[in-house]
Parts: structure tokens; sequence; C-alpha cells
């Protein structure tokens, strides 16, 4: 069996209506997927799956030209190939071998997989209604990013107050917590709701000794990234409880590996639609210590790219027993969302992925006491300038206001002075 033929295309996933609105700012090229189709001389196709602007490694030409006419069997493994491609080549090893992913993986060890939902940081009001479409889609986990710029006692409250009892968040300052000092008084409070299930990195994962003063301090576990810092360091230093994963295949067998003789839970995070849902859902079954639930981000999407939709149940989803990934992809979707070859030839001229422009809004914190700060863009600006402590690491009463460019004289200057450097003043309401 070889490589004969390699497709890579394009198409832009419309996001659910809300989330349309929660992702404006900071994740909104997150709807651009790279569906890579590989055909072989025997006749068989397989499909993988990339978000190009969030992956452990994007699809490239190199390396399409590296696999044309060689066995996929032999160059399934190699995680250099990116996303997308790896994943198709073990999709149309198992169609030809005529098994699951699965069985190219390793021992299955479970049959269902948890599967938790997700959502960017957003009004309490927000989250709560996710949280309840969460249940309603039989989702018992959520996985939230708390941030400086919102009160996350009023949001954990506001979904509190609509789930059920067994129902958890997963909490991911990404380090906004700041420090030891600051993040301990602050989980201490969430601790009061038992729907906080864990934290993931509230300080910089950097400071070893400061993740080991919180870790001692809280009655939560505390996931890290797999490799930061070094393993080493986290099993002697006991810096967490259990790990994110998030690479490819080689790697992630490796890590998994290695956290199973620590002893270490671990969530895989690989974003993507339904069939990097159902590759996360195969990795998953063989690896012994991927029990808590993955992260794909699928919930985003209106539309999972497959005939028959991932239905979750008690907050898990069923590992498919059919050749290869064992789902479908609905090509006739595919073509709907497809992005026309003229709109990304610029894109590829330049030798980058396509991408919608950034919206132009200023991003106003709020603070009680009537101070505030703008910032003229997500993600360049504040999640970094917080953690590196130039502002409280959390504050009750604290909002986050949007200002989208409305032509105006006054916005475009305050646009212009956030652009350099983020501007402090009193606050006035438009």
């Amino acid at each position: 069996m070889k490589v004969v033929d390699v497709q890579r295309i394009t198409v832009v996933i419309p996001f659910t209506p809300r989330q349309q609105q929660i992702t404006a700012r900071e994740v909104y090229n997150w709807n651009i997927l790279e569906l890579c189709r590989v055909e072989t001389d025997t006749g068989h196709v397989g499909w993988g799956e990339t978000v190009v602007h969030y992956t452990w490694s994007r699809v490239t030409d190199d390396s399409v030209e590296k696999v044309m006419g060689q066995s996929p069997a032999l160059m399934m493994h190699d995680d250099s190939l990116g996303c997308g491609l790896q994943m198709a080549l073990f999709d149309v090893v198992g169609k030809i071998l005529e098994v699951p992913v699965y069985e190219l993986l390793g021992t299955k060890v479970r049959d269902w997989v948890p599967i938790s939902w997700w959502s960017i940081d957003a009004s309490p009001d927000q989250w709560a209604a996710e949280a309840q479409e969460a249940v309603a889609h039989g989702y018992t986990s959520f996985k939230l990013k708390p941030r400086p710029w919102w009160d996350i006692v009023a949001q954990v409250e506001a979904i509190d107050q609509v789930v059920p009892n067994q129902f958890k968040l997963d909490l991911d300052p990404n380090g906004t917590f700041q420090t030891a000092a600051a993040a301990i008084p602050i989980i201490k409070k969430l601790e009061r709701y038992d729907i906080v299930a864990m934290f993931e990195e509230p300080i910089p994962r950097d400071d070893v000794l400061g993740n080991r003063q919180v870790r001692r301090a809280i009655n939560r576990p505390i996931a890290m990234h797999f490799g930061a810092p070094p393993y080493v360091t986290v099993i002697r230093e006991e810096v967490c409880d259990g790990y994110v994963l998030c690479a490819g295949e080689s790697a992630l067998m490796r890590q998994g590996t290695l956290a199973a003789e620590a002893k270490m839970p671990f969530w895989l995070q690989l974003v993507g639609n339904a069939l990097t849902t159902t590759w996360a859902a195969h990795l998953g079954s063989v690896l012994t210590h991927a029990t808590w639930p993955a992260i794909t981000c699928i919930n985003l999407y209106a539309h999972q790219l497959t005939v028959d939709r991932i239905e979750v149940v008690g907050g898990y989803h069923e590992v498919p027993g059919g050749p290869g990934l064992g789902v479908e992809v609905d090509e006739a979707a595919v073509e709907t969302f497809r992005v026309p070859e003229a709109d990304l030839k610029p894109f590829r001229e330049q030798g980058l992925p396509y991408n919608h422009p950034e919206p132009r809004i200023i991003n106003t914190i709020v603070y009680p006491d009537g101070g505030c700060v703008h910032f003229a863009h997500a993600n360049q600006g504040y999640h970094y300038f917080m953690q590196d402590c130039n502002g409280p690491a959390q504050v009750e009463g604290t909002r986050l206001e949007l200002w989208p460019d409305d032509g105006s004289t006054h916005w475009s200057r305050l646009f212009e002075r956030a652009e350099i450097h983020p501007v402090r003043e009193r606050y006035e309401s438009r």
C-alpha cells in the first residue's frame, strides 16, 4: 500500500451563536480547519483535521511530499508530519487492515472516554448559559478560563445555580493568578463550591516553588502541561497532581506512559471538531491514565463535519469500533464550508495559513472603584500584561467591556494609544 494523493482542504465552520459572541475578540480564528484527505493505491481514503491557529503542528508542503509514494503504515508514527496528516494516515491504515485505530495504538482499556465542554472567558451569564447547554448535551464537566478582567466568584456562582450537583468545573487561569500569595486566597474562595474540581496552572508554570506552595495549601488537584516544568522536576518537587497532554501520537504515547509510571492522571488536549475528538477517543482508550475529561472544543462548532454526531452520555462518549477512526466524513458539508481557492491564494503566496482579520475592538477592564484599563489586542495584550502582575489577580465586581470600532475619532485615538501601551484612566460609560 502506498499514498497516491493528499488533498488539503480549508474550511470555515461556523461557531454556535453564543460562541460567536464569546470568541469574537480572541479565538475567532479557531473556526478555520484544514482537512487532510489521504488516498492510497488500494482505493482507501483516510481523513484528518487541523485547527490551523491552534495545533501542536501544522501540515506543510514538505510533509505532503514526504509521504507521497510511501507506505502510510511506515509513516504514521512520524509526528513531524503535522496533526491532520498523521491522523489521516492512521485512519487509512485502519481502513486497509479493517481494524479500529485503537488497535494500531495499543491495548484498549476502556470503551467510553471522558470529555469536557469548553469556553474561553466570558461573562457570568454567558458561562451559565454554556453550562446549561453542556448539561443538556450530556456533559458533566466544563473547562473554563478564569481571567483577572472578570469576577471569577460571580462566574462560578452563576454556574452553580443552574447545574446539577455532579457537574464539575476545571479552571485554567493560564498563570494569571500570578503568585502563590495571590492565588491561594482566590482558590480558597472557590473551594467553597463543590462544582470546582481542579485548577490548571494557576500561576506561571516556571515558578516551581510557588506551584509547590499552592499545591500544598489547597484542596483541589492541579494540572500542568507535560514537559514544563521538566518531568523529573515535577515528580521530585511535587508541583502538580496530573498532566495536560497535547502532542503528536508518538509523543503522546511516550508522555502517557511516563505519567502512568508516576501514577498521575491526565487529560488529552487536542482541539478540533469530530475527527479530532474521535482521534482523541482512540488515544484515550489505550492510555491507562487518560482519566480526566479530554478537551477538544467540539462544542464550539455548529456542524461536526461527520454524517453522525458524537453523542455524550454522562460525560463520556463511545470509542468507535469500525475500521480506522470509525466515523464517516460528511463530504457535502465539507464542500458547503470549503474556502474558495481564490480566497486561499494570497495567503499561500505569502506562506501563511488562511486567517480572518483581527476584529478591531477596545477591551476595557472595569474595576469596581471606578478605574479602568484599555487594551487594543486580546491576543497580544492583557493576558501576559496581567500575568506579569501589572494589575490585581482578581477583584470581585470586575468586568470586561468590549467597544467595537464605531468610526469615531475618540475610538480611533484611544485604540492607537492602547496599541502602544495599555491605557489607564477613570471609567466613563458610553
